[in-house]
C-alpha cells in the first residue's frame, strides 16, 4: 500500500467519528483519536506519550465532566512512519496525536532546533524542558512555524546532558586530536577546536561503528545509549557537560485539533503539561540508573577537567551566528528569550552565545 493510500484510508478510519453513547447515567460523547511515534514505547520518549499523555487526557476528560472519551487508536513502533517522518505524519494527519522529532528537522524547523547550536549552555534537562514549554506558548515565531505547519505543540521532550564514549581513555582535550568520533548532525560542530574527525551516525550505529573501527567513540548521553551496550566498546565514560538538547515534542495536527470539543482541547494542553513535568522526573531517574547499570558492567566514568572543558568552550567556532544567519528574522529573538529564560531560572551560560550573534 502506498503511503498516500495508507494515509487516506487511516484518516477514513480514524476520523473524529463523535458518538454519544451511555455509562450509567451518564451521557457521553466518543472520540476516535489516532496517536502514533515512529519508536517504540520502550523508547523513553515514547512511552511518555502512552504511559503520561494518554491516561492524562483521560484523567483530566472523567474529572471534568465526564462528557466525552477519547477511544484511542495506537500506532507506536514504527507502524505507520518512521522516525524521518515523524513532522510529516502529524502535519498531513497520518495520525492526530504524534512524536515530532524537531531534531530531525534542521531545514523546516530551525528555531526548534537552537540548542544543538548553543553547546555548554547547561545540562539540567529539566530546565531545557520546561524553558521550551514557556518558549513554544510565548514566542510568536516559534508558534508560528509550528502552525505553518498545521501542528500545535503540547510537550517538550529532551535528551539530559551529552558526554563521551570511548575505546581509549581521555586524561586531557588532547587525547582527542586525530581521534575519530561519532557526532551526528549539528552535533560535529561540537568536536571543532579539539582535533577529532566526526563521524556521521546515529544511536542504532554507534557500537557496529566503534566495534569495527569506523569510529573510536561517540558523543551521546546516558540515558539514549544504555540500550545500544555501547560501554560496551566504549568503555571509557567521560563526563563533559556539553548540555541537555530540546529534541521536540508530542504534538497534534492542528486542523484535527481545533475540532475536537474544547474539552478535550483542554485535556490534551492539561496532559501535554503534564507529560513534560513527569518526563523530566522520568529522565533523572534514568540517569543515575543507567550510569550505574554502566558501571556495573565495567564502563569506568571519569570527569574531563574544568580547565580542559573551559578550553573546549573557548575553542568553539561561533556556530549561533552561523544558526541565526540562517534560520530566519526572529532567530536572533528567539536566542536571547531563551537565554533570558535560562538566567531567570538562575542559571549562568558559561558561554554567552547570546550576545556573540
Amino acid at each position: 500500500m502506498t503511503i498516500i493510500t495508507r494515509r487516506a484510508a487511516i484518516a477514513a478510519a480514524g476520523a473524529s467519528l463523535a458518538m454519544p453513547y451511555v455509562t450509567g447515567a451518564q451521557a457521553q460523547s466518543a472520540l476516535t483519536v489516532q496517536i502514533g511515534a515512529s519508536h517504540p514505547i520502550q523508547n523513553f520518549w515514547v512511552a511518555n506519550m502512552k504511559e503520561v499523555f494518554q491516561p492524562e487526557v483521560d484523567k483530566h476528560l472523567r474529572d471534568n465532566g465526564n462528557s466525552h472519551k477519547i477511544n484511542w487508536r495506537e500506532a507506536y513502533g514504527g507502524t505507520l512512519f518512521k522516525f524521518q517522518d515523524t513532522m510529516e505524519a502529524v502535519r498531513d494527519n497520518l495520525v492526530d496525536v504524534g512524536f515530532v522529532g524537531t531534531l530531525w528537522e534542521g531545514s523546516t524547523m530551525p528555531l526548534q532546533n537552537l540548542t544543538y547550536f548553543t553547546p555548554f549552555s547547561g545540562g539540567d534537562h529539566g530546565l531545557v524542558a520546561n524553558a521550551f514549554d514557556k518558549l513554544n506558548a510565548s514566542v510568536p515565531a516559534l508558534k508560528e512555524s509550528w502552525n505553518k505547519l498545521n501542528m500545535a505543540p503540547l510537550s517538550s521532550l529532551i535528551t539530559d546532558s551529552y558526554h563521551l564514549w570511548t575505546n581509549f581513555p581521555i586524561k586531557s582535550l588532547d587525547d582527542l586530536k586525530n581521534r575519530k568520533i561519532n557526532a551526528p548532525g549539528t552535533s560535529a560542530n561540537w568536536l571543532t577546536g579539539t582535533g577529532a574527525t566526526p563521524v556521521d551516525g546515529a544511536l542504532t550505529t554507534y557500537y557496529t561503528d566503534i566495534q569495527t573501527g569506523v569510529s573510536e567513540g561517540a558523543i551521546s548521553f546516558y540515558v539514549g545509549i544504555l540500550p545500544t551496550r555501547v560501554y560496551e566498546v566504549a568503555k571509557y565514560v567521560t563526563e563533559v557537560d556539553l548540555g541537555a538538547m530540546y529534541v521536540g515534542g508530542i504534538a497534534a495536527n492542528l486542523d484535527r485539533f481545533n475540532k475536537f470539543p474544547k474539552p478535550v482541547q483542554d485535556a490534551m494542553v492539561a496532559a501535554g503539561k503534564a507529560a513534560t513535568a513527569a518526563h523530566v522526573r522520568d529522565v533523572a531517574n534514568r540517569i543515575e540508573k543507567s550510569k550505574q547499570e554502566m558501571i556495573a558492567k565495567g564502563a569506568i566514568v571519569t570527569k574531563l577537567a574544568d580547565a580542559d572543558r573551559e578550553r573546549w568552550i573557548k575553542g568553539l567556532p561561533n556556530i549561533a551566528k552561523t544558526w541565526a544567519d540562517s534560520s530566519g528574522p526572529a532567530a536572533r529573538d528567539m536566542l536571547k528569550t531563551y537565554f533570558d529564560t535560562l538566567r531567570g531560572s538562575g542559571f549562568n551560560p558559561p558561554r554567552a552565545w547570546d550576545k556573540e550573534v
